[in-house]
């Protein structure tokens, strides 16, 4: 079996050391990178191919929140399982809107975080019990939240442009504009793109933008 492939990003070196230290312990294994920042694990994505980053969410510079978004874009089949102290509601639905595929509390039991790995490795999504119960509360209406990238190509698409002109202004592919809409349908419960531009009507979206109501 090929080993799974592990970057830990994480800006206290400690934090990071001992979970590469747990982590190498498992023959099934292969941690290819220890990062300190989420620009750094954008920028290597591609590079270091991982199959699952662990990522922290509270870094200086580009957040880990946002960095969620960034590496998905370049590098779509990674899975991206978050390690944070933070176990507030907000935090937990707000990554796993931006595509996060778990979330697991730094304060859990070292062999939970290989459970989480295999989880989200099989296809599946992993919360710890702390961040489950945390985020229990929450759930109501099963709506889901824009992210802030969604939000961008919401306004562009309510503003008549294609998705070649998207991804030509946000310097993405035109594959993943079209995941992106596909998600905001999905998000939204719209099926065309006249909903959308509805939709970004009647929430206020273009106000200021010079388009006309």
């Amino acid at each position: 079996m090929t080993p799974t492939r592990i970057v830990i990003v994480d800006d206290h070196p400690m934090v990071a050391q001992g979970i590469q230290s747990i982590l190498e312990t498992y023959d099934d294994i292969n941690v290819v990178g220890v990062l300190s920042n989420a620009q750094d694990a954008v920028d290597q994505a591609d590079n270091l191919a991982p199959d699952v980053f662990l990522l922290d969410l509270n870094m200086p510079g580009l957040s880990g929140m946002a960095a969620i978004e960034l590496i998905l874009e370049k590098t779509p089949e990674t899975n991206i399982l978050i390690l944070s102290m933070h176990d507030t509601p907000e935090y937990i639905s707000t990554a796993l809107s931006y595509g996060a595929k778990g979330y697991v509390l730094k304060d859990v039991p070292t062999d939970e975080i290989k459970t989480a790995i295999d989880t989200v490795m099989a296809g599946g999504q992993y919360l710890c019990t702390g961040a489950e119960g945390s985020l229990k509360p929450k759930i109501s209406d099963g709506s889901e939240p824009l992210t802030s990238r969604e939000q961008t190509i919401l306004l562009q698409l309510a503003q008549g442009a294609s998705n070649k002109e998207v991804a030509n202004t946000l310097d993405i592919s035109v594959r993943t504009v079209e995941t992106h809409r596909k998600n905001i349908k999905r998000k939204l419960g719209i099926s065309s793109t006249a909903g959308l531009t509805r939709y970004a009507l009647q929430h206020g979206v273009l106000q200021g933008t010079g388009v006309d109501i």
